[in-house]
């Protein structure tokens, strides 16, 4: 549980970096931040891989790249689900979930993969 609401915290601070430098993408507030970051973690959690399945034939053709595609839709997903997430069209939902995903690369190279656990003591 623990490392699910790390993720969480690292997911919404993707998205506080993309609100900063994409523009177009706009977090209303804090608790609107955190949400955006607990939904997307569902939503790639949950939506994604069925997308992915159903779209594994284009995946394949362009060699990987329509996944980022995938991931801008599963960012435009949450902006229509969530009021006070503001991504307008297609080219801030790409770029904010490059960014997501840059964080996230980032972050589990500091900390590992499930967690602090690099940083635990030995005994």
């Amino acid at each position: 549980m623990m490392g699910f609401l790390l993720r969480v915290v690292i997911t919404a601070i993707g998205l506080w970096v993309a609100s900063v430098w994409v523009p177009g993408v706009h977090i209303d507030s804090t608790s609107t931040l955190l949400l955006a970051g607990l939904l997307l973690g569902v939503v790639n959690a949950i939506v994604r891989p069925i997308a992915f399945i159903l779209t594994l034939p284009i995946t394949i053709v362009t060699l990987g790249l329509f996944l980022l595609v995938l991931n801008a839709a599963m960012v435009w997903l949450v902006n229509t689900i969530i009021p006070g997430f503001h991504a307008p069209w297609f080219m801030p939902a790409f770029l904010t979930s490059i960014i997501v995903w840059l964080v996230g690369w980032v972050a589990s190279s500091l900390i590992g993969q499930r967690g602090f656990e690099r940083y635990a003591r030995r005994l």
